[in-house]
């Protein structure tokens, strides 16, 4: 048995494998933080191990192979555990079942080279030294930020989302953002291996993330207990969340009879209704007469009802489809649109569209043919209750981007997401979602009011609380008077700030190099 330890087997494949797939459980749902901390600290390690071995008895074998296969095990590892609620959204339609394999190998394989990569670059640096622990963090945060952007980005469990359980953390976000919180996170889940560096330096660099961890606790913990909420101007929500299966949607009126049942509107209470993404399938709902007579006997001029649903435009004599946020009145009217904008690959287009449909490849999604990309901007402004409000609308996985809503150049006064998780079924992909959401609302300063299908659908503060709750697949409604405030953003470029931070970061590892510590 020890002798299998020893092996470049072992060394390459099974350990970081290992250490990559219980990442899972360092971020939401489970929240066991240490788990990160060793898995990051092991493979640092690990990486240093292969460094030496090379040397010796891994002569013979390219140590860039080497590093390349350590970090592709373990990136396979972190996305395989990680992702594995994707292959839920196949098992829908018949004719996707048999990409069930391909989605759970092949989307981990490709999304490890976001590990194999910046393992490689860092391989000849390798060394029980402080500069080593600065560039690691660099690189592994450069890579966090490309997988938010590339191929239409997929920012899923970046290192950051594994402080979720901390509230009080979390609040720096609002000044710095999400990249520059996960670089500073990426160095702290390092430091256990500075323990074994000689020299007295890593007292002080333990001794200052310590200090900076404590402070920004502190911190956050001021900033949660300083919200006020006096303010006297308020809109009322109410969120309602059918649980109703994705089969049943085909059937339009019985979707729209839950939810109205589930929504008990009021007709002489001033509300703004949020049902989920999808409501309807096709924009036809607004000529179909029974739709219209149940929407105007049980909704009055006092109601405004945000939902999702699938549109469609004519352009240059081209049919252009999309999801859609819609905010209709009583008569159903639509008041306002937006457009989704950032699409999920092959669930809402099909990427190489012209050449995978003669292969008979469509989209996910009900329609065979691709959603078009929405160019409009996603603050919509309304008028209701005799105030002009302002909505950062959000379709499904647009929460997931902090870029996407950090850099917000305007002010708006709440963040609606309306979203359908019943894609991923009672796996961890609806919750680890909805924590996305606590992130976004402690960037930008806003309350944010989400509704999901078979997710979770709730009132967010803008200190990220969790005001109420329905739980993923729980069926029913939640009410709150909501104070009209602008979002609290401060800084509207925090990309910028994350980069600064990485300049400091290079300068720091140069002078670090230098001195050779």
């Amino acid at each position: 048995m020890l002798k299998f330890f020893n092996t470049r087997f072992f060394i390459l494949f099974v350990f970081p494998f290992f250490l990559g797939s219980i990442t899972v459980l360092g971020f939401n749902p489970f929240n066991l933080l240490f788990i990160n901390v060793f898995s990051m600290s092991m493979l640092f390690y690990l990486i240093y191990y292969v460094k030496k071995k090379t040397q010796s008895s891994y002569r013979k074998k390219p140590f860039l192979k080497n590093l390349f296969f350590l970090g592709s095990a373990y990136g396979f590892g972190f996305f395989l555990f990680g992702l594995y609620w994707i292959s839920y959204s196949l098992t829908f339609d018949p004719s996707f079942k048999f990409l069930i394999p391909f989605a759970l190998i092949l989307i981990p394989l490709f999304l490890s080279l976001f590990f194999s990569i910046p393992i490689i670059l860092i391989g000849n640096f390798i060394e029980f030294k402080i500069s080593s622990i600065i560039l690691m963090s660099i690189l592994f945060s450069i890579s966090d930020f490309l997988r938010s952007f590339i191929l239409t980005g997929f920012p899923w469990n970046l290192w950051g989302y594994s402080l979720s359980w901390s509230q009080e953390s979390l609040q720096i976000l609002n000044l710095i953002g999400f990249f520059a919180l996960n670089l500073i996170f990426i160095t702290i889940l390092f430091l256990p291996v500075t323990f074994f560096f000689k020299g007295k330096l890593k007292y002080i660099f333990i001794s200052f993330f310590v200090i900076l961890l404590f402070s920004n606790y502190f911190f956050g913990s001021y900033k949660i207990n300083s919200e006020k909420d006096d303010n006297e101007n308020r809109i009322n929500f109410k969120v309602a969340s059918s649980g109703l299966k994705l089969s049943e949607f085909k059937n339009q009126i019985l979707v729209l009879n839950n939810l109205i049942k589930i929504s008990e509107p009021d007709k002489n209470q001033k509300t703004i209704f949020v049902w989920p993404e999808g409501v309807f399938l096709n924009e036809n709902f607004k000529k179909n007469d029974e739709i219209k007579k149940k929407i105007k006997e049980n909704f009055s001029k006092n109601h405004l009802i945000i939902l999702g649903a699938n549109t469609e435009k004519i352009k240059n004599n081209n049919r252009n489809y999309y999801n859609s946020l819609l905010i209709i009145d009583n008569n159903t009217n639509i008041i306002r649109e937006y457009n989704k904008r950032k699409l999920v690959p092959f669930g809402e287009f099909l990427p190489f569209e012209k050449f995978l449909k003669k292969l008979g490849f469509k989209k996910i999604t009900e329609g065979y043919n691709s959603f078009t990309k929405g160019k409009d901007d996603s603050i919509i402004k309304i008028n209701f209750d005799n105030k002009i409000i302002n909505i950062l609308s959000l379709i499904c996985y647009e929460i997931i981007f902090p870029n996407f809503t950090g850099n917000q150049e305007k002010n708006f006064n709440f963040i609606v997401n309306i979203s359908e998780d019943a894609w991923f079924g009672n796996s961890i992909g609806p919750q680890q979602h909805f924590v996305k959401a606590i992130y976004r609302s402690i960037e930008n300063g806003s309350y944010t009011v989400r509704s999901a299908n078979m997710g979770v659908s709730a009132f967010i503060s803008p200190t990220g609380k969790i005001l109420k709750i329905l739980n993923s697949t729980e069926a029913g409604n939640i009410e709150m008077d909501l104070p009209v405030i602008k979002s609290k953003n401060y800084t509207t470029n925090k990309s910028l700030i994350f980069t600064l931070l990485l300049i400091i970061y290079a300068i720091t590892f140069i002078l670090l190099k230098k001195f050779k510590f």
